[in-house]
Protein backbone atom coordinates (compact mmCIF):
# COMPACT_ATOMS: atom_id res chain seq x y z
CA UNK A 1 0.00 0.00 0.00
CA UNK A 2 1.12 3.47 -0.54
CA UNK A 3 -0.33 6.68 0.96
CA UNK A 4 -0.85 9.54 -0.61
CA UNK A 5 -1.19 12.51 2.48
CA UNK A 6 -1.80 16.52 1.62
CA UNK A 7 -3.85 18.95 1.61
CA UNK A 8 -6.80 19.08 -0.93
CA UNK A 9 -5.47 20.35 -3.99
CA UNK A 10 -1.84 19.53 -3.40
CA UNK A 11 -2.31 16.69 -6.53
CA UNK A 12 -2.51 13.89 -4.69
CA UNK A 13 -5.29 12.65 -7.27
CA UNK A 14 -3.31 13.22 -10.37
CA UNK A 15 -0.36 11.27 -8.99
CA UNK A 16 -2.36 8.76 -7.75
CA UNK A 17 -4.32 8.02 -11.43
CA UNK A 18 -0.81 8.65 -12.71
CA UNK A 19 0.52 5.78 -10.20
CA UNK A 20 -2.11 3.31 -10.65
CA UNK A 21 -2.64 3.57 -15.13
CA UNK A 22 1.01 3.49 -15.13
CA UNK A 23 1.67 0.35 -12.60
CA UNK A 24 -1.55 -1.31 -12.73
CA UNK A 25 -1.94 -0.43 -9.31
CA UNK A 26 -5.69 -0.13 -7.18
CA UNK A 27 -6.17 3.73 -6.77
CA UNK A 28 -8.79 4.24 -3.73
CA UNK A 29 -9.47 8.08 -3.73
CA UNK A 30 -11.47 8.93 -0.23
CA UNK A 31 -12.54 12.04 -1.92
CA UNK A 32 -14.09 10.39 -5.35
CA UNK A 33 -15.10 7.91 -3.15
CA UNK A 34 -17.31 10.60 -0.87
CA UNK A 35 -18.76 12.41 -3.76
CA UNK A 36 -20.03 9.46 -5.29
CA UNK A 37 -21.61 7.72 -2.38
CA UNK A 38 -22.62 10.40 -0.03
CA UNK A 39 -26.04 12.37 -0.62
CA UNK A 40 -28.24 14.50 1.89
CA UNK A 41 -26.92 16.44 4.81
CA UNK A 42 -23.34 14.09 4.87
CA UNK A 43 -22.90 14.98 0.70
CA UNK A 44 -23.47 18.54 2.14
CA UNK A 45 -21.02 18.53 4.65
CA UNK A 46 -18.09 17.34 2.77
CA UNK A 47 -19.27 19.92 0.51
CA UNK A 48 -18.70 22.78 3.10
CA UNK A 49 -15.26 21.53 3.47
CA UNK A 50 -16.07 19.01 6.81
CA UNK A 51 -14.72 15.71 7.24
CA UNK A 52 -16.83 12.60 8.02
CA UNK A 53 -16.23 11.67 11.59
CA UNK A 54 -14.00 8.72 11.85
CA UNK A 55 -16.64 6.22 12.31
CA UNK A 56 -18.30 6.76 9.18
CA UNK A 57 -14.80 7.35 6.94
CA UNK A 58 -13.54 3.89 8.56
CA UNK A 59 -16.69 2.51 7.56
CA UNK A 60 -16.39 3.43 4.15
CA UNK A 61 -12.96 2.49 3.77
CA UNK A 62 -13.62 -0.77 5.34
CA UNK A 63 -16.25 -1.65 2.87
CA UNK A 64 -14.09 -0.82 0.05
CA UNK A 65 -11.25 -2.48 1.16
CA UNK A 66 -13.10 -5.79 0.70
CA UNK A 67 -13.12 -5.09 -3.00
CA UNK A 68 -9.50 -4.83 -3.03
CA UNK A 69 -7.19 -8.06 -3.39
CA UNK A 70 -5.07 -7.03 -0.13
CA UNK A 71 -2.09 -9.00 -1.76
CA UNK A 72 -1.96 -6.15 -4.98
CA UNK A 73 -0.81 -2.86 -5.22
CA UNK A 74 -2.59 0.09 -4.33
CA UNK A 75 -2.74 3.80 -3.33
CA UNK A 76 -4.45 5.25 -0.80
CA UNK A 77 -5.40 8.82 -1.78
CA UNK A 78 -7.02 11.06 0.72
CA UNK A 79 -6.98 8.91 3.87
CA UNK A 80 -6.09 8.83 6.83
CA UNK A 81 -7.48 12.37 7.56
CA UNK A 82 -7.32 12.19 10.99
CA UNK A 83 -5.22 9.96 14.23
CA UNK A 84 -7.97 8.19 14.91
CA UNK A 85 -8.40 6.58 11.09
CA UNK A 86 -4.34 6.67 11.23
CA UNK A 87 -4.45 4.27 14.27
CA UNK A 88 -7.25 1.97 12.52
CA UNK A 89 -4.75 1.46 9.65
CA UNK A 90 -2.22 1.20 11.29
CA UNK A 91 -3.60 -2.29 13.01
CA UNK A 92 -4.67 -3.36 10.13
CA UNK A 93 -1.24 -3.75 8.57
CA UNK A 94 -0.11 -4.68 11.66
CA UNK A 95 -2.54 -7.79 11.60
CA UNK A 96 -0.89 -8.47 8.14
CA UNK A 97 -4.28 -6.97 6.06
CA UNK A 98 -1.94 -5.16 3.92
CA UNK A 99 2.23 -4.16 3.66
CA UNK A 100 2.42 -0.47 3.84
CA UNK A 101 4.98 0.20 1.53
CA UNK A 102 5.44 4.11 1.70
CA UNK A 103 4.11 7.19 2.22
CA UNK A 104 4.15 10.81 0.52
CA UNK A 105 3.51 13.45 2.14
CA UNK A 106 2.31 16.13 -0.63
CA UNK A 107 3.80 19.45 0.87
CA UNK A 108 2.46 22.53 -1.04
CA UNK A 109 1.37 26.57 0.49
CA UNK A 110 -1.96 27.58 1.15
CA UNK A 111 -1.64 30.34 -1.39
CA UNK A 112 -0.95 27.75 -4.57
CA UNK A 113 -3.82 25.66 -3.05
CA UNK A 114 -6.18 28.04 -3.13
CA UNK A 115 -5.15 29.13 -6.74
CA UNK A 116 -5.41 26.03 -7.92
CA UNK A 117 -8.56 24.90 -6.28
CA UNK A 118 -10.13 28.00 -7.48
CA UNK A 119 -8.94 27.34 -11.13
CA UNK A 120 -11.06 23.73 -10.94
CA UNK A 121 -14.42 25.30 -10.55
CA UNK A 122 -15.88 23.11 -8.29
CA UNK A 123 -18.93 23.67 -6.35
CA UNK A 124 -16.78 22.73 -2.80
CA UNK A 125 -13.89 24.87 -3.67
CA UNK A 126 -15.04 27.96 -2.11
CA UNK A 127 -12.53 30.61 -0.55
CA UNK A 128 -14.35 29.05 3.60
CA UNK A 129 -14.15 25.86 2.35
CA UNK A 130 -10.40 25.93 1.31
CA UNK A 131 -10.19 27.68 4.61
CA UNK A 132 -11.89 24.88 6.42
CA UNK A 133 -9.88 22.39 4.83
CA UNK A 134 -6.32 23.97 5.58
CA UNK A 135 -7.63 24.34 9.41
CA UNK A 136 -8.94 20.29 9.87
CA UNK A 137 -5.68 19.58 7.70
CA UNK A 138 -2.93 21.47 10.14
CA UNK A 139 -5.12 20.18 13.37
CA UNK A 140 -6.05 16.64 11.93
CA UNK A 141 -4.00 15.67 9.10
CA UNK A 142 -0.57 16.74 10.32
CA UNK A 143 0.04 14.81 13.50
CA UNK A 144 -0.72 11.42 11.25
CA UNK A 145 2.62 11.83 10.10
CA UNK A 146 4.41 11.91 12.89
CA UNK A 147 2.77 8.98 13.85
CA UNK A 148 3.20 7.05 11.08
CA UNK A 149 6.97 8.00 11.24
CA UNK A 150 7.18 6.87 15.19
CA UNK A 151 5.69 3.58 13.68
CA UNK A 152 8.91 3.18 11.72
CA UNK A 153 7.13 3.99 8.20
CA UNK A 154 8.74 5.14 5.30
CA UNK A 155 7.79 9.13 4.73
CA UNK A 156 9.11 10.46 1.55
CA UNK A 157 7.77 14.39 1.32
CA UNK A 158 6.89 15.86 -1.57
CA UNK A 159 7.82 19.17 -3.26
CA UNK A 160 3.52 19.59 -4.45
CA UNK A 161 4.18 22.81 -5.68
CA UNK A 162 6.38 21.68 -8.31
CA UNK A 163 4.97 20.85 -11.97
CA UNK A 164 3.21 17.55 -11.81
CA UNK A 165 5.55 15.52 -14.64
CA UNK A 166 8.73 16.61 -11.99
CA UNK A 167 6.67 15.43 -9.39
CA UNK A 168 5.68 12.05 -10.53
CA UNK A 169 9.29 11.42 -11.56
CA UNK A 170 10.27 12.21 -8.10
CA UNK A 171 7.18 9.95 -7.09
CA UNK A 172 8.28 6.96 -9.35
CA UNK A 173 12.37 7.43 -8.09
CA UNK A 174 11.63 6.22 -4.72
CA UNK A 175 9.46 3.47 -5.86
Amino acid sequence: MIILLGITGSGKSLQGRLLANEYGYAWISSGEVLRVLLSGEKRQKILSGKLLDDNEMIQIISKIFELVDPKQQMILDGFPRTIVQADWLIQRVKAGDFELTTIFNFEVSQTVVKDRLMKRGRIDDTVAAIQKRFEEYNSATLPIIERFRNEGYRIVNINAANDPQTIHKNMVSVI
